[in-house]
């Protein structure tokens, strides 16, 4: 039985990686919805200035990369986090090593 753990182990960070890339590209998705709803919200405009936005100043563009860098980073931890409960309460294996993760 250990032998089929261990063997279990080696394999799942392999498996996981599809899944962990839809994953993260659905996170990427949710998070720029999030961030354009936000940016409406906050400035009352359809689009957040672009760092090459000759017309935005330079408190306007920081703010929000700012924020879009939050967003993204929160939508992205959650999303990972649930995705390696629902592998761990799936097949009992963390789908990363013990000390592993993206960063």
């Amino acid at each position: 039985m250990a032998k089929k753990n261990k063997k279990t182990k080696k394999k799942m960070p392999l498996a996981y990686k599809p899944i962990g890339f839809a994953l993260g590209w659905t996170s990427g998705t949710v998070a720029g919805m999030a961030f354009q709803k936000t940016w409406k919200v906050i400035k009352k405009e359809d689009n957040a200035p672009d760092a090459l936005d000759r017309d935005r100043g330079w408190g306007e563009i920081l703010l929000a990369a700012a924020i879009q860098g939050a967003i993204f980073a929160v939508v992205r931890s959650a999303v990972d986090r649930a995705g390696a409960k629902a592998i761990e309460r799936s097949t009992g294996t963390w789908p990363v090593p013990d000390q592993g993760g993206r960063d």
